[in-house]
């Protein structure tokens, strides 16, 4: 018992260490580039929808949809994370914290602690040494693509991965009897539920290679079959998260289910496994070109020299017990390399953090069971061929950056002799700590060097400090702006972001407008406006947004009920010259004239009155109330009749007059409409919206809580008989003991 306790010690002492490790890291990076967790998609689209999320919550709404927002205002299809409960907390907090670039780098520090903990984790499930799960853990989060892309820039994919590791190393511990199969169901949802696309087929990657894994180890199917059955679970918690975007694919840029493979961001095995030479610069297509500027399948200094200092010859005696790990590492590598696209699932590129987590485990698990300095000599021999052909892949890829890979090879080179010195001269301990103490140093150089990043809009940081600079528009916007154009030099609160909103900049703000970041957008609103993912719009917008729509006589912008219009000088520089449309003036802004125009309503806010009600045809329609999912509207009719709403017509609408379902239709494929029937007198119409499929998600979600609730006391039933803990309960590799038995039961 003594000794099991020293050894428990012993695995909190190191995750604490993983946790300081990770922390260390993050301060390095931060030296080389402060902005560096507030860059790209972070600045532009998530940290200004916590602000925007958290705001309504704390009015008591849930944002699931905001009309006013139009084709980015449907948030169930958006990457809101509105059913995963730490997001919603990050939401609550987000309008309390002016800098948001402080707030996102804090939230993914704790992000990157979680992920580095759920390697630590699943490295001590296959049995390795803790210093080396640490090493493990403390790498992770400082590998290529998630440094770069998913930590720097795509939060949600960062996010699920960290999740996602913690349901690997749960699911095993349950598959082995370990544990109960709550926190696999818990973690798996919690991948699942960010409401982004990739962490979800992932975990199921995941969940399959650790089933299969653990049939060829434990040679029984029970096991395996239980884990399946709860991982089903979490997959029914889940459908709620993604019930709502496959039903309402048919109207968004996603409505084409197909696979191909166009070659953008698809990554040859031969660039996927270039993974310890900190100056690979890979070669594939992407946004800037062939050769990649920042070094996005790097996954750690050490990975490929170790090899060749593991004794094969006893890990081939227990290779069962890795098939997991290689079987998801083998399916991760594969698909990197295409399709480019697979339905909702394009660019592989986005799979590299699979592929690093994978083989991370495996090598750093190999070397926590089976690392050996025997015959250190040719092993030493070995380890240079091996970082030869790192440099001879890496130069291959980028010649031209031939200097700065032969200071890296002869770096590693360095760093590995005098990890074997510290292994044959003072422990594995100590060689640990030197592989992991090297992290934090390559993350810095590595963030240096690519400095500007290319991937920044340079938005402010301080939400004071935007809202300072901003006209105050109240009401509704439109803006007809394009991103593109814009030099660099003036992407600043002084030049266009003091005038000009992209993406979710609005949210910062807190001031409304058409649109945002979305990847999902409504397919009819973006050609009828011309309107891209980030409000980029085309020349022709402004003659669209004003042009009549022929059935009901109003121009698009009053069927929007948009209260201004802010058009871009540099798209329209002679719009000024020009009359005002008819019902518009044109309203100065002092000290934004150089960038905006400025048309607004002669008689005042329109969005305020009337509720969403936008035209009426051969009927009369008042507004009793509104919310964001339900307008409430007094109707007549004498010959029947048509009412027009302000509101985007996503799948999910359903109206009743005077509690008798009537159809929807749309007006112009984008604007909800309800045809009102003849000798209708003061009728009650209710317009109402809800996310597609919600009682069949809430169904699911039920059955899967269910189904985790039954396996628990099958769990719980069998420990209390005794026959939950078998051989394969204990730590592979380490010999069985009645103490390990009992702790096992306890725990």
């Amino acid at each position: 018992m003594e000794s099991n306790a020293l050894a428990r010690r012993d695995v909190y002492k190191w995750g604490c260490i993983t946790a300081l490790g990770v922390l260390a890291g993050y301060v390095a990076v931060l030296l080389a580039n402060a902005r560096h967790f507030y860059t790209d998609d972070t600045e532009s689209q998530y940290a200004p929808l916590w602000v925007m999320l958290g705001n309504r919550l704390r009015d008591g709404k849930f944002p699931a949809m905001i009309p006013e927002h139009w084709m980015a205002g449907n948030y169930t299809i958006e990457e809101a994370g509105l059913l995963n409960p730490p997001q919603l907390l990050i939401d609550l907090i987000a309008p309390s914290v002016d800098n948001v670039a402080l707030y996102a780098t804090v939230v993914k520090l704790i992000f990157a602690i979680v992920l580095a903990l759920g390697v630590y984790r699943i490295c001590l499930e296959y049995g390795a040494s803790a210093p080396w799960a640490a090493v493990a853990g403390i790498s992770i989060p400082f590998t290529g693509w998630l440094l770069f892309f998913d930590e720097a820039s795509w939060y949600t994919a960062f996010v699920g991965t960290a999740w996602l590791a913690h349901a690997w190393a749960s699911g095993v511990r349950y598959a082995r009897g370990r544990s109960g199969p709550i926190p696999t169901f818990v973690f798996l949802y919690l991948a699942i539920s960010v409401q982004y696309i990739f962490p979800a087929v992932e975990a199921g990657l995941m969940i399959g290679a650790v089933a299969v894994g653990e049939v060829v180890y434990q040679r029984k199917w029970a096991p395996s079959l239980r884990l399946l059955a709860a991982a089903a679970g979490a997959a029914l918690a889940g459908l709620a998260t993604y019930l709502p975007s496959m039903l309402s694919a048919k109207v968004t840029w996603r409505g084409t289910a197909q696979i191909n493979n166009d070659q953008f961001l698809t990554v040859p095995w031969s660039e996927s496994l270039n993974a310890s030479l900190p100056s690979t610069l890979p070669a594939y297509n992407s946004w800037w070109g062939y050769v990649q500027p920042m070094p996005v399948v790097y996954i750690a200094w050490f990975l490929i020299p170790a090899l060749a200092f593991i004794d094969w010859r006893k890990a081939r005696e227990n290779w069962r017990e890795f098939t997991a790990i290689a079987l998801f590492a083998i399916m991760a590598l594969m698909w990197t390399a295409g399709p480019g696209t697979i339905g909702p699932l394009r660019w592989p590129a986005r799979v590299l953090p699979m592929v690093a987590l994978g083989l991370l485990v495996l090598v750093c698990v190999l070397l926590g069971r089976y690392a050996t300095f025997d015959g250190w000599r040719r092993r030493g021999i070995a380890a240079g061929v091996l970082i030869g052909l790192l440099f001879v892949r890496s130069f291959s890829a980028a010649p031209r950056e031939l200097g700065w890979h032969v200071l890296a090879a002869l770096s590693v080179a360095a760093l590995g002799a005098a990890v074997v010195w510290l292994g044959r001269t003072r422990g594995m301990v100590a060689a640990c700590v030197l592989t992991l103490v090297a992290v934090s140093p390559i993350a810095y150089i590595q963030v240096r060097a690519v400095q500007p990043t290319p991937m920044s809009w340079n938005l402010a940081e301080k939400r004071s400090d935007m809202k300072a600079a901003f006209p105050d528009f109240p009401g509704t916007t439109l803006q007809l702006a394009d991103r593109g154009p814009i030099p660099p030099a003036e992407k600043n609160l002084q030049g266009a972001y003091g005038s000009l909103v992209f993406g979710n900049y609005a949210k910062d703000l807190e001031l409304t407008y058409v649109s945002g970041y979305t990847p999902n957008g409504h397919f009819w609103f973006g050609e009828m406006l011309c309107m891209l993912w980030d409000t980029s719009v085309c020349p022709d917008a402004y003659r669209r947004a004003f042009a009549v729509e022929p059935t009901t006589g109003q121009t698009i912008v009053d069927l929007m009920k948009v209260d201004r219009v802010v058009l871009q000088r540099r798209l329209y520089p002679d719009a000024r010259n020009q009359p005002a449309p008819d019902g518009w003036k044109w309203v100065d802004y002092p000290g934004h004239e150089q960038t905006i125009s400025v048309l607004e309503r002669v008689d005042g806010l329109t969005s305020t009155r009337n509720g969403r009600i936008a035209a009426t045809t051969g009927s009369t329609a008042t507004s009793v109330s509104e919310s964001d999912a339900t307008s409430r509207v007094r109707v007549s009719s004498d010959t029947g009749g048509q009412v027009v709403f302000a509101r985007l017509g996503w799948p999910g609408y359903h109206a009743t007059l005077n509690g008798h379902e009537i159809p929807t239709r749309l007006v112009a494929k984008t604007f909800v409409a309800v045809d009102i029937p003849a000798g209708t007198k003061n009728g009650d119409l209710e317009l109402s919206w809800q996310p597609p499929g919600w009682q069949i998600g809430a169904a699911a979600a039920l059955l899967g809580l269910l189904g985790v609730g039954v396996l628990q006391w099958v769990f719980l039933r069998n420990r209390r008989r005794g026959d939950g803990v078998d051989a394969s309960d204990t730590d592979p590799g380490e010999p069985t003991s009645p103490e390990a038995d009992l702790v096992d039961a306890k725990n």
